[in-house]
């Protein structure tokens, strides 16, 4: 048997990723995988056993993605409210590009799978950066710089006006007939509308 090959194992997940969560593929084989990464189909198997141990650990990959970046714009370096929230819709948004069906993934997911659903509640419960966000907002809203309300109805304003447009690109690109990258012309132009409708 051949020595597993870590630039091969990687090249599999980094294709499963793009027909996953970019190209939004959710169904795509375990051959339709072979292809994109340019190898053998049995050394899919090989690697990865199956294609549900596959899409897991892509998944996982690209969920440890997201909270490191986001980690890195909410941390607790002392910078101002408005700085934060932008470096936040940066992150969010950069990463929508990147892989813009994640999210319809995962929520589809949970009302699917009651144990991904748990996994995922789990994660956000314990997730400290999310906590110390929200402390953040609170904070923010005893100085003014936002309308007071419960800190998690801010965010999930924030996040409404951030993921809800990633979600349905899909329709709003074929009913308006908008490229790629004139959505995300879109995208990058929400910026100052967020900022002006959720900060005063």
């Amino acid at each position: 048997m051949a020595v597993k090959d870590s630039i091969t194992e990687q090249q599999i997940k980094e294709a499963a990723k793009k027909l996953f969560f970019k190209e939004g593929r959710f169904k795509a084989t375990t051959q339709e995988i072979a292809d994109a990464a340019g190898v053998n189909r049995t050394l899919v198997n090989y690697y990865f056993r199956s294609r549900d141990v596959l899409f897991d650990q892509v998944l996982n990959d690209a969920k440890k993605a997201m909270t490191s970046r986001l980690k890195s714009s909410v941390g607790q370096e002392d910078i101002p409210f408005r700085m934060r929230i932008e470096r936040f819709i940066d992150v969010v948004t950069e990463h929508s590009f990147t892989y813009p069906y994640l999210d319809i993934y995962i929520v589809s997911r949970m009302n699917d799978d009651v144990k991904h659903e748990s996994n995922v509640m789990a994660d956000i419960k314990k997730n400290e950066d999310i906590k110390l966000f929200l402390k953040m907002i609170e904070e923010a809203m005893n100085k003014g710089t936002i309308e007071k309300m419960q800190p998690i109805q801010f965010l999930l304003n924030l996040m409404s006006l951030l993921i809800y447009p990633v979600i349905v690109q899909p329709l709003f690109k074929k009913a308006f007939q908008v490229s790629d990258r004139q959505y995300q012309s879109l995208l990058k132009e929400r910026k100052d509308i967020i900022l002006k409708t959720l900060l005063k």
